[in-house]
């Protein structure tokens, strides 16, 4: 049986691009929503087996919709721009068992929606959470490299991402690993 999908996002090209990576997966889109209390009251009506709810939404945010969920049989994943640490705690207490990074690809939302909704054993949940924050905090910990990278060598946002892409590729290692020696003043490149 297909698995039902309601998708709660205030913008409609990315209520359209999911739909579509769904939809060709095989998963049936059973409502869409631009705000937040019109996708909690879609998702009690319809009772989907997942719900990908927006942090951002008039109306409820992703969050308040999640925790008027927790207790139900619909998995909640968040789909967020945002990567901010109390986000994460909150939405992990509001029943949010995973988040999808924006802009994100079919080959990145696909596997991981396949996991969630299997049944899964407990400890593989935790790991994908784990990975998950780990992408979060490598996010954020490039972001501040490249706004320190901006600030001190007089660089516009691309040019001091390409540095720190460029010099990951030269070196053979993870943007991270650049990003924080930036951020310790080790970096040279």
């Amino acid at each position: 049986m297909d698995k039902r999908v309601v998708i709660a996002d205030d913008e409609s090209i990315i209520r359209l691009d999911l739909k579509e990576i769904l939809e060709g997966d095989g998963y049936l889109v059973v409502g869409e929503a631009a705000r937040g209390d019109d996708a909690l009251a879609m998702i009690k009506d319809l009772q989907p087996d997942l719900a990908l709810l927006d942090v951002k939404m008039p109306g409820l945010d992703g969050i308040e919709v999640s925790r008027a969920l927790k207790g139900s049989a619909t998995v909640v994943v968040l789909l967020t721009a945002f990567s901010q640490r109390s986000l994460i705690e909150s939405a992990r207490d509001a029943g949010v068992v995973a988040y999808l990074v924006k802009p994100f690809r079919s080959s990145e939302i696909l596997p991981k929606l396949a996991a969630l909704l299997s049944p899964a054993v407990e400890e593989e949940h935790d790991a994908e959470v784990s990975h998950v924050d780990d992408k979060i905090e490598t996010r954020e910990i490039v972001q501040r490299a490249k706004e320190m990278l901006m600030k001190e060598r007089g660089l516009d946002e691309p040019a001091a991402f390409e540095i720190i892409q460029q010099s990951a590729m030269r070196g053979r290692t993870r943007m991270r690993d650049i990003a924080q020696q930036i951020l310790k003043g080790e970096f040279v490149g």
